[in-house]
This record gives C-alpha cells, sequence and structure tokens, in this order.
C-alpha cells in the first residue's frame, strides 16, 4: 500500500500527540511530534535566559544546538544535543511559555523547513498546528482534532498529577485558553483548520474512538 503523509492539527490538549503515536505505530510510520520541537527551543531560551520575544535569539539557539527524536520501546525520546529533555519541556513553566516562541515568523520559518524535510518522503503522521495549512499542505489526510474547554483542561489536569506536577485546574483552563488565543490570532501560521481536512470534536470520545474515526478517514482517502 502507498505511504501517505497523514496531517493532525488541534488546539492544546485536543489528543493530537496521542492518537498522532498511535497511527503511526499501528501503520508502522515515522511520527514527528512538531510540538516538541518548539517546547525543546521553548526550554533552551528559558535554560540560557533569552528573551521569549527575541525571535533572532531563539533562531540563534536553533543554530546552536539540534534537536533531535530518537525513537525507544517506551516511545519517542526528544534531545537537545545529547540532552535528553523529554520531560524537561512537558514542565509547566515551558507549557506556559511556548505559544509565545512558536509566534514568531522566523522561527516557525526553520522549523517549517526542518519538519518539511522530515515529511517529504511519505509514511509519516505529523501533529501541530499548522501542519495541514503550511508544513504538509499536500498531504493526502488532514484531521482537525477539536474539544471543549472544560474537556482539555481535565485532560492536562489529569496529566500533570499523573506526572506529579502540581496544578490548579481552573489556573490550567485559563491557561488553555490564552493558549488558543495566542495561536488563533498570530500572523505566521495561525491554528485554523485546512479547507480539506475533516474536523473530529473529541469531546467525551475515548483515544480509541478518535482513532477509530481517523482511520476510517484514511480507509476512505485511500
Amino acid at each position: 500500500m502507498k505511504k501517505i503523509s497523514i496531517a493532525i492539527d488541534g488546539p492544546a490538549s485536543s489528543g493530537k500527540s496521542t492518537v498522532a503515536k498511535i497511527l503511526a505505530e499501528k501503520l508502522n510510520y515515522i511520527y514527528c511530534d512538531t510540538g516538541a520541537m518548539y517546547r525543546a527551543l521553548t526550554y533552551l531560551a528559558i535554560s540560557n535566559n533569552t528573551k521569549l520575544e527575541d525571535g533572532a535569539a531563539l533562531c540563534e539557539l536553533l543554530s546552536n544546538y539540534a534537536i533531535t527524536f530518537k525513537q525507544q520501546p517506551e516511545g519517542q525520546l526528544v534531545f537537545v544535543d545529547e540532552e535528553d529533555v523529554t520531560e524537561a519541556i512537558r514542565q509547566q513553566d515551558v507549557t506556559n511559555a511556548v505559544s509565545i516562541v512558536a509566534a514568531h515568523a522566523e522561527v516557525r520559518k526553520k522549523l517549517v523547513e526542518l519538519q518539511q524535510q522530515i515529511g517529504k518522503q511519505g509514511g509519516i503522521v505529523m501533529d501541530g498546528r499548522d501542519i495541514g495549512t503550511t508544513v504538509l499542505p499536500d498531504a493526502e489526510v488532514k484531521i482537525f482534532l477539536v474539544a471543549s474547554v472544560e474537556e482539555r483542561a481535565e485532560r492536562r489536569y489529569k496529566e500533570n498529577i499523573s506526572k506529579g506536577i502540581e496544578t490548579d485546574f481552573d489556573t490550567l483552563k485559563k491557561e488553555i485558553e490564552r493558549r488558543d488565543h495566542i495561536d488563533s490570532t498570530r500572523e505566521a501560521s495561525p491554528l485554523v483548520q485546512a479547507e480539506d481536512a475533516v474536523r473530529i470534536d473529541t469531546t467525551g470520545l475515548s483515544i480509541v474512538e478518535v482513532v477509530e474515526a481517523i482511520e476510517a478517514v484514511i480507509s476512505e482517502k485511500l
């Protein structure tokens, strides 16, 4: 069967990464977590005391450090040079700042070029905010996942608690709403649904149900 490109977009905590990983494993495709790239850069900026509003300085960090992925039996690991930052980039300070970093046009340009290099051979599942519109505009399958703010906050809350990250639910809701606003109103590649994307509301759905819904779309496209 022909190896295709699958683009999965959506706002924070809509379930993109979880279902993308499952789909990639089931199809024996490469999985590319573009959000982890922006998170890794945000982690670098915080670690180096680089101003989040300074796009040129952020691009310099991208030139000086290599962001790479390594597939392990327990899942995908994210590295900055030789440092495993898989857990560090999921901490609250990075989560709250990543939308600011991702809003810079020059940062997006550099990372989109890298993402397009990864995706040009097909056989890939890539998730993010602008995959179907900017990174892989010719992807054969485009999915746009949405869910209510309440549901997404609940998911993130449970995830944080399971990892031992202290979290206030109401604060989490406000942070998700703030990220939604930044992501959807930024000038460079804002979060919007591609015209040819299939919209799936994951509110109240299990991961299995979401994966099955996407598999049905893939079957139809093929």
